[in-house]
């Protein structure tokens, strides 16, 4: 209800704007304005209608999507009209005795309005899916010499209702993973965002893409559950079990609190994973001393572990696992990606944000994910498919 009065005063308000600023000054650059604040209208309202009215399951992909859209249209269009009443009005009132306004003001607010529209247009119908292959080498001391020269894939975040409507682009995801050839191919979480019913057929397009070796997944805090508002505890429990089985559906391996071993060749490789809960800042963690509990003899150790926090929690200088990936962050879906500069204001939450971190002779790498969660747009933050070369140094 809040929301619908905040649409109703800024349509009414924004529209007194272009009248005051325009009908006087140019007649035809007030009607294009008014035409193109009706055609931003309607799109929002029949969003804000479609939302208002839905009535089926909260984890539809439908309602999940319909919920994001919204979002990032009140980022795009309420938003900057908020700025713009606020700039209009201070100018009308510090011109109150002559009964105009500040131009250049409203001007200001114009031009704000414009840029901001632009950046999250350009950053939904593009940027999201302008997929990046981040290319890394890790060198290993005394690395098996049947490893040396592995290929790792990972795939992180997927929040698979954010393809809804565009399971082409994630088709093309799978494909190009194929054409990387990956020894391995592992998934950090996060597959859906509130629960089960977000999968919905995607795990037939997730299954064509595949490692020589396997494929390996973990249940990031988004999968378990955690934040649909209508699940009981009975609820979570069952969808922590569809979860597993929609995963396992896609070709993977999914790894609660627990390893496997993999042959490469003459060597072993043990594979980890622990389930993550909870949300920021309150993150749980599954059991990794369970996890590792009779692993031995084998040549490389990889954990999978959705929050890029839990590596100098409980795995840095506390156990001899080698490399550890992660997600979960996204870049906070906007920042400066760069060749020699990045930034995001993810990393005042998650000092290990994205990209290779190293300790001595452990490393952690942490994607920034595929999909979208909650904004339907990434503003200078590509999606990312990551390549780990193992190397022996």
């Amino acid at each position: 209800m809040i929301l619908f009065f905040i649409l109703i005063i800024t349509e009414i308000l924004t529209i007194v704007v272009l009248q005051q600023h325009f009908y006087h000054f140019s007649r035809t650059i007030h009607f294009i304005s008014i035409i193109s604040h009706v055609i931003l209208s309607l799109w929002l309202w029949i969003f804000f209608f479609e939302l208002s009215f839905y009535n089926s399951f909260y984890d539809n992909p439908k309602h999940v999507w319909l919920m994001m859209n919204l979002t990032g249209m009140f980022a795009a269009i309420i938003f900057p009209r908020i700025i713009l009443i606020i700039l209009h009005f201070t100018g009308k009132f510090l011109k109150l005795k002559s009964g105009n306004h500040l131009r250049w003001l409203t001007n200001l607010g114009m031009v704000f309005m414009f840029i901001v529209l632009l950046v999250i247009a350009l950053s939904t119908f593009y940027e999201r899916f302008n997929f990046t292959t981040e290319e890394i080498t890790i060198k290993i001391k005394g690395l098996n010499k049947d490893l040396d020269g592995l290929r790792i894939v990972q795939l992180s975040d997927m929040h698979l209702s954010s393809f809804y409507h565009h399971t082409k682009e994630l088709q093309e995801v799978m494909l190009k993973v194929n054409q990387l050839k990956p020894d391995i191919l592992i998934n950090t979480g996060d597959f859906v965002t509130f629960g089960w019913r977000e999968f919905e057929r995607y795990d037939t397009i997730l299954s064509k893409a595949s490692g020589r070796y396997g494929n390996f997944a973990i249940l990031g805090n988004h999968d378990v559950g955690t934040y649909d508002p209508f699940f009981t505890e009975a609820d979570r429990d069952n969808n922590i079990l569809i979860m597993n089985n929609l995963i396992k559906a896609s070709g993977y391996q999914v790894l609660n609190d627990e390893f496997k071993k993999v042959n490469v060749g003459n060597s072993k490789i043990g594979m980890i994973g622990v389930v993550t809960g909870g949300r920021h800042p309150h993150m749980t963690h599954g059991n990794l001393d369970k996890a590792i509990a009779g692993l031995d003899s084998v040549d490389l150790k990889i954990l999978l572990t959705h929050d890029p926090n839990h590596w100098e929690e409980a795995v840095t200088g506390k156990t001899d696992i080698q490399i550890s990936f992660s997600g979960h962050t996204h870049g906070m879906q906007m920042g400066i990606i760069t060749k020699k500069f990045k930034w995001s204001p993810a990393k005042y939450f998650y000092p290990h944000w994205n990209g290779l971190y190293q300790e001595g002779s452990q490393y952690q790498y942490v994607n920034r994910g595929l999909g979208c969660l909650a904004i339907p747009f990434r503003i200078w933050m590509p999606p990312e498919i990551t390549v780990i070369t193992l190397k022996k140094e």
